[in-house]
């Protein structure tokens, strides 16, 4: 063991550390804009949190072909860092990366992913054109992060009720003399 100095660092970083900061990244590559990583499922949290970190430093290799899986023999591991496939991690209920067993499994199951996209997509196919194209529009405003357009057409607001708010509409309904019922639920 060394006889240093113990205690915190003696200068703080100005800025994180970023792996190939000088190199100019292909976007068609694996990791690219064009071709992102794949999404990490199957493992424990704390598994996921290591492969996240591999990505975020620029130590994560990922597969070039299937690895075998460790419980089956098959060549059916298709996630870097994973020893198990997917049907024994589900089977058996254990961690894909680290083979221990957990309760909480990170990620959702590709037969998961495709049944849901499949439902979506019946969903869409029964859905009126007008509906049809918004919804198409939240997805794609999903993926780049922009807001989900809304669906109701606010254009005629002020018609039924001339108060801005449920408070003002309130306060003028008490206020009214109360003998004519029509009139009072309309805030005039």
């Amino acid at each position: 063991m060394s006889s240093g100095k113990r205690g915190p660092p003696k200068h703080q970083n100005k800025f994180a550390w970023k792996p190939n900061s000088g190199v100019k990244i292909n976007e068609t590559e694996v990791g690219g804009r064009f071709r992102p990583f794949s999404e990490i499922t199957g493992v424990c949290p704390r598994c996921k949190d290591q492969i996240d970190w591999k990505r975020k430093y620029g130590k994560y290799k990922s597969l070039v072909e299937p690895a075998k899986c460790q419980k089956c023999g098959k060549r059916a591991v298709r996630q870097a860092y994973h020893n198990l496939c997917s049907g024994c991690a589900k089977e058996h209920k254990i961690c894909a990366k680290c083979c221990c067993s957990v309760e909480k499994i990170v990620g959702r199951d590709s037969s998961e992913v495709e049944a849901e996209r499949k439902e979506l997509e019946e969903a869409i196919k029964n859905a009126r054109e007008r509906e049809r194209r918004t919804l198409l529009r939240a997805m794609n405003g999903k993926k780049t992060g922009t807001t989900a357009p809304k669906i109701a057409d606010r254009s005629r607001e002020g018609d039924i009720f001339s108060a801005n708010s449920i408070e003002e509409c309130a306060e003028t309904t008490k206020q009214s003399n109360g003998d004519e019922e029509d009139d009072d639920f309309l805030c005039k």
